[in-house]
């Protein structure tokens, strides 16, 4: 049986790199943080930036990830505070509770103020959307 004289690997494109997307996530979070929560540059920002990202993993233009073949056992227990935050942050927003019972969003509101804190946020989102487009 013959062998191959030469091993190729396929190397990732150069913007699919780390020291590409970072930067270029942080530079997107802070140009987000710079707009007021709930302003009409923010949502449109936030349209566009998801919008491109829903047609990057929609479209073969990113190469994929392997997906995990099974959740670890511990995944499961995840499900239970997700859905008590669930369910109470929609209960207390289609009861328009207030004050007495602000919904989560509400509560931070005040650390969203800061724009430090604001592109913090905007790196989180980015990220984890990043990595849902990459799977």
């Amino acid at each position: 049986m013959e062998q191959p004289h030469e091993l190729a690997v396929e190397a990732p494109r150069t913007w699919e790199r780390p020291v590409v997307c970072v930067p270029v996530l942080v530079a997107l979070s802070l140009v987000g943080g710079r707009f007021p929560s709930f302003s009409t540059e923010a949502n449109l920002y936030v349209f566009g930036a998801g919008g491109v990202l829903i047609w990057l993993g929609l479209t073969n233009r990113v190469p994929r990830r392997p997906a995990p073949q099974r959740l670890a056992s511990g995944a499961v227990w995840w499900t239970l505070p997700v859905l008590v935050f669930g369910v109470f942050e929609g209960a207390t927003f289609f009861a328009a509770a207030g004050d007495d019972f602000p919904t989560f969003s509400r509560l931070a509101d005040p650390l969203l103020e800061d724009r430090l804190v604001r592109s913090a946020g905007w790196l989180v989102w980015l990220s984890a959307f990043w990595g849902l487009v990459r799977r």
